[in-house]
Protein backbone atom coordinates (compact mmCIF):
# COMPACT_ATOMS: atom_id res chain seq x y z
CA UNK A 1 0.00 0.00 0.00
CA UNK A 2 1.40 3.38 -0.92
CA UNK A 3 1.93 5.74 2.01
CA UNK A 4 -0.84 8.31 2.00
CA UNK A 5 -4.16 9.68 3.17
CA UNK A 6 -7.11 7.78 1.70
CA UNK A 7 -10.87 8.17 1.65
CA UNK A 8 -12.59 4.89 2.54
CA UNK A 9 -16.10 3.79 1.58
CA UNK A 10 -17.38 0.57 3.18
CA UNK A 11 -20.39 -1.62 2.31
CA UNK A 12 -21.54 -4.67 4.26
CA UNK A 13 -21.82 -8.01 2.42
CA UNK A 14 -23.73 -11.27 3.05
CA UNK A 15 -27.13 -9.65 2.56
CA UNK A 16 -26.63 -7.17 5.39
CA UNK A 17 -27.41 -3.52 4.80
CA UNK A 18 -24.98 -0.84 5.86
CA UNK A 19 -22.49 1.68 4.54
CA UNK A 20 -19.87 3.92 6.06
CA UNK A 21 -17.13 6.29 5.02
CA UNK A 22 -14.16 8.07 6.54
CA UNK A 23 -10.47 8.73 6.06
CA UNK A 24 -7.51 6.49 6.78
CA UNK A 25 -3.73 6.91 6.70
CA UNK A 26 -1.48 4.07 5.56
CA UNK A 27 2.14 4.79 6.48
CA UNK A 28 5.08 2.42 6.79
CA UNK A 29 3.03 -0.53 8.05
CA UNK A 30 0.72 1.46 10.34
CA UNK A 31 -2.96 2.32 9.84
CA UNK A 32 -4.82 5.18 11.57
CA UNK A 33 -8.10 6.81 10.64
CA UNK A 34 -11.66 7.51 11.57
CA UNK A 35 -15.04 9.03 10.88
CA UNK A 36 -17.67 10.94 12.84
CA UNK A 37 -18.12 8.12 15.40
CA UNK A 38 -15.23 5.66 15.14
CA UNK A 39 -11.45 5.61 15.01
CA UNK A 40 -9.21 2.89 13.58
CA UNK A 41 -5.69 1.76 14.46
CA UNK A 42 -3.77 -1.16 13.06
CA UNK A 43 -0.92 -2.60 11.06
CA UNK A 44 -0.41 -3.98 7.56
CA UNK A 45 2.15 -5.71 5.37
CA UNK A 46 2.69 -5.41 1.61
CA UNK A 47 3.73 -7.94 -1.01
CA UNK A 48 3.81 -6.81 -4.65
CA UNK A 49 0.49 -4.98 -5.19
CA UNK A 50 -1.37 -6.71 -2.33
CA UNK A 51 -1.69 -5.90 1.35
CA UNK A 52 -3.11 -7.53 4.46
CA UNK A 53 -3.52 -6.32 7.97
CA UNK A 54 -5.37 -6.11 11.25
CA UNK A 55 -7.36 -3.15 12.50
CA UNK A 56 -9.02 -2.36 15.82
CA UNK A 57 -12.09 -0.11 15.58
CA UNK A 58 -13.25 1.84 18.62
CA UNK A 59 -16.11 4.28 19.12
CA UNK A 60 -15.14 7.83 20.15
CA UNK A 61 -18.59 9.46 19.94
CA UNK A 62 -22.09 8.03 20.48
CA UNK A 63 -25.04 9.15 18.40
CA UNK A 64 -28.76 8.67 18.99
CA UNK A 65 -29.52 9.37 15.32
CA UNK A 66 -26.97 7.20 13.47
CA UNK A 67 -25.93 3.58 13.80
CA UNK A 68 -22.28 3.17 12.73
CA UNK A 69 -21.39 -0.15 11.07
CA UNK A 70 -19.15 -1.30 13.91
CA UNK A 71 -20.24 1.20 16.52
CA UNK A 72 -20.96 -0.86 19.61
CA UNK A 73 -19.47 -0.09 23.01
CA UNK A 74 -16.67 -2.68 22.64
CA UNK A 75 -13.66 -2.52 20.29
CA UNK A 76 -14.05 -4.55 17.10
CA UNK A 77 -11.16 -6.51 15.56
CA UNK A 78 -11.00 -6.63 11.78
CA UNK A 79 -8.84 -8.63 9.38
CA UNK A 80 -8.37 -6.97 5.98
CA UNK A 81 -6.75 -7.76 2.65
CA UNK A 82 -6.72 -6.08 -0.72
CA UNK A 83 -4.97 -4.86 -3.82
CA UNK A 84 -3.73 -1.38 -4.70
CA UNK A 85 -2.45 0.90 -7.44
CA UNK A 86 -0.75 4.28 -7.17
CA UNK A 87 -4.17 6.00 -6.91
CA UNK A 88 -6.61 3.64 -5.20
CA UNK A 89 -7.27 0.28 -3.56
CA UNK A 90 -9.99 -2.28 -3.00
CA UNK A 91 -10.22 -4.14 0.27
CA UNK A 92 -12.27 -6.94 1.82
CA UNK A 93 -12.51 -7.66 5.49
CA UNK A 94 -14.13 -9.57 8.29
CA UNK A 95 -15.16 -7.79 11.47
CA UNK A 96 -15.73 -9.83 14.62
CA UNK A 97 -18.66 -8.10 16.32
CA UNK A 98 -19.64 -9.86 19.52
CA UNK A 99 -20.31 -13.50 18.64
CA UNK A 100 -20.84 -12.91 14.93
CA UNK A 101 -18.76 -11.83 11.97
CA UNK A 102 -19.57 -9.16 9.41
CA UNK A 103 -18.07 -9.32 5.94
CA UNK A 104 -17.50 -6.06 4.11
CA UNK A 105 -15.93 -4.57 1.01
CA UNK A 106 -14.29 -1.17 0.77
CA UNK A 107 -12.90 1.15 -1.86
CA UNK A 108 -10.08 3.54 -1.04
CA UNK A 109 -8.91 6.57 -3.01
CA UNK A 110 -5.57 8.22 -2.29
CA UNK A 111 -6.11 11.89 -1.46
CA UNK A 112 -2.59 12.98 -0.49
CA UNK A 113 0.94 11.64 -0.30
CA UNK A 114 2.65 11.26 3.05
CA UNK A 115 6.43 11.29 3.27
Amino acid sequence: MKNGLYSIHVSLLDGRVGKGSGVVVFRDGKIVGGDAYLYYTGTYTVKDNTFKGEVLVRRHTSSKDDNPLFGGPNPVGIGVSGTFTDKDAVMNGTALVGNSSQLFAATLRRLADID
